[in-house]
């Protein structure tokens, strides 16, 4: 073989090679363009582990099991903690905007304004049957003005129309008052639920010991606006239908219109208060149930059945503890000197009544998972 064939035999076998090393960076180049897509799906799928592994490094106010906010009310977060926190602790200005945001949400349903109304209608009622009754010079009742019961106001209201309002809320607290209570208080928190607007009062650094505590102000509000009602109607067609001047007081002590007044809003005030542990047991009551209706019929009924017990001579024994056994006693008021017994015995147990029943609704209502 010739040297030139040897040369050019040699040249061919070095081209191969030599594509071989110059193809090389080349197919490097394709392998990492076609690795780098590959790459990037494997660290976008892993961010949100990543982002995970972060978020629980971090720290973070505390959910309750329902997933909107502490158990104690100061820190609100929304499930997942996509959101920044709310203030951890509200000022007491927010707390009072919360409860005038009750109130005014509670007075202006029609609801509670037909309540109202049916409760201005009983004075209403009672004066025009008592001005119809006695148009011919006669008597209500039977004159027995000893025991300071229903009747014996009605037969004074003829004399003097300032009766009128002792003898209206000697009517209407037995039933009408303590059932619009019933219906307010049985509805506080479970309506919220009911309407599926309970959890989102609690995505905000309300607390659920405020909002209960807001809760039962506002009925103890409208326990007040109910009495007043009462009694500024009565007042006011007592004053119309019947004349006004001295009062001749049950014990027959003879006092001025003026201190008989006052005597008036002390009653007014014992009335208004007879009915705390009434609401105290219809905000427990509200805590049991997500059904606003439920729970109203349920209060409602609990007090049918209490004022039904009391009326049983056979079980004296246990009407000192039920809460309506002394809500009459305000009319030892009218009387000169006072009888504070039964007043103080009346303030007394719904006191007892507000302590157990006020205490089992927060328990309750802290510990319950709200889902609705």
């Amino acid at each position: 073989m010739s040297r030139a064939e040897r040369a050019g035999k040699a040249e061919r076998a070095q081209q191969p090679e030599g594509a071989e090393q110059a193809e090389g960076p080349e197919r490097a180049a394709e392998a990492g363009a076609a690795e780098r897509p590959r790459e990037a799906v494997r660290v976008a799928a892993a961010q949100p582990a990543r982002d995970a592994e972060r978020r629980q490094a971090e720290p973070s106010p505390r959910v309750t099991r329902g997933g909107d906010r502490d158990e104690d009310g100061l820190a609100v977060v929304p499930r997942g903690g996509g959101a920044a926190a709310l203030p951890r602790h509200p000022s007491a200005l927010w707390s009072l905007a919360l409860f005038r945001s009750e109130l005014g949400i509670t007075f202006r349903r029609w609801r509670t304004l037909a309540l109202l109304a049916v409760l201005a209608a009983v004075p209403i009622l009672v004066g025009i049957a008592v001005k119809i009754e006695t148009s011919d010079g006669g008597t209500v009742g039977d004159g027995g003005g000893s025991n300071g019961d229903g009747p014996a106001f009605l037969t004074q209201v003829t004399n003097n129309g300032i009766f009128l309002v002792f003898a209206s809320l000697a009517a209407t607290l037995p039933v009408f008052l303590p059932m619009a209570i019933g219906v307010i208080a049985g509805d506080s928190i479970a309506g919220e639920a009911s309407a599926g607007t309970l959890r989102y009062l609690l995505v905000a650094p309300a607390g659920r010991t405020r909002l209960l505590l807001a809760k039962y102000a506002t009925t103890l509000a409208f326990c007040l606006v109910a009495t007043l009602t009462v009694a500024l109607v009565a007042l006011g067609v007592g004053a119309v239908l019947f004349p006004l001047g001295d009062v001749t007081l049950i014990s027959g002590t003879r006092i001025s219109f003026a201190e008989a007044m006052v005597r008036a809003a002390a009653v007014g005030g014992v009335v208004a208060l007879s009915l705390v542990g009434m609401a105290a047991l219809g905000l427990f009551i509200s805590t049991l149930t997500n059904s606003g209706i439920a729970a109203m019929a349920a209060t409602v009924g609990l007090l049918i059945t209490v004022q039904i017990l009391d009326s049983i001579p056979q079980l004296h024994v246990i009407h000192p503890y039920l809460f309506s056994h002394y809500w009459l006693g305000f009319a030892d008021l009218l009387r000169d000197p006072i009888y504070w017994d039964e007043i103080i015995k009346n303030l007394g147990l719904q006191g007892l009544y507000l302590a157990v029943f006020g205490s089992a609704a927060w328990a309750r209502f802290t510990a319950r998972d709200i889902t609705a």
